[in-house]
């Protein structure tokens, strides 16, 4: 595992088991808004889910498999998720996704922990692309892909399955040097 990464008021680090009950408490207050976006936020998400997670978490940090992280703030309140997940280290690439618990949006907190994310890939990790992949009508998700400088490479016909459904997406891109040029 990986110590905090911090900038300014917001931290990651990886899940533990005593993050499950911040996160249950996190995802059902957000239910409403997170979970047209994503199929793991649902109705009957549960306790016993949110400590499937952290498990699952601490699993993929161990095989490197994935490595997914709690927000926080300063303060150890739990704020959403960031990750890279889907690693190809064939070609050296990951996905990067985000969330944000739906009181704490708006504050530069996704775009923020999502730039701590990649710059642990890039410089810990050694990715060389991180791709984010966002559904056409996600404007939030948009963004935060923007605001982090990546490059918009195309509009990717059926790239995801949303609520059943092949779906277009937006592909964005990373590389080292974006960050950089972002004030990253």
């Amino acid at each position: 595992m990986t110590a905090p990464l911090a900038q300014g008021e917001i931290l990651i680090r990886p899940l533990t088991a005593n993050d499950a009950l911040p996160l249950y408490r996190a995802v059902r207050a957000s239910i409403d808004s997170l979970s047209y976006w994503l199929p793991w936020c649902h109705a009957g998400y549960s306790e016993a889910d949110a400590a499937d997670w952290t498990s699952y978490c601490q699993q993929a940090w161990e095989s490197r498999r994935e490595f997914p992280f709690g927000i926080f703030d300063r303060g150890g309140e739990l704020l959403g998720g960031v990750g890279l997940s889907q690693v190809d280290r064939a070609n050296n690439r990951a996905n990067l996704g985000y969330w944000v618990a739906a009181v704490h949006r708006g504050k530069g907190i996704a775009s923020t922990a999502a730039r701590l994310a990649a710059r642990m890939g890039f410089e810990q990790l050694g990715f060389t692309r991180i791709e984010i992949v966002v559904l056409v009508d996600n404007i939030a998700s948009h963004q935060v892909a923007e605001k982090l400088g990546a490059t918009r490479e195309a509009e990717a016909r059926n790239r995801l399955v949303f609520q059943g459904r092949p779906a277009d997406a937006v592909v964005y891109s990373l590389i080292p040097g974006d960050l950089a040029a972002s004030g990253g």
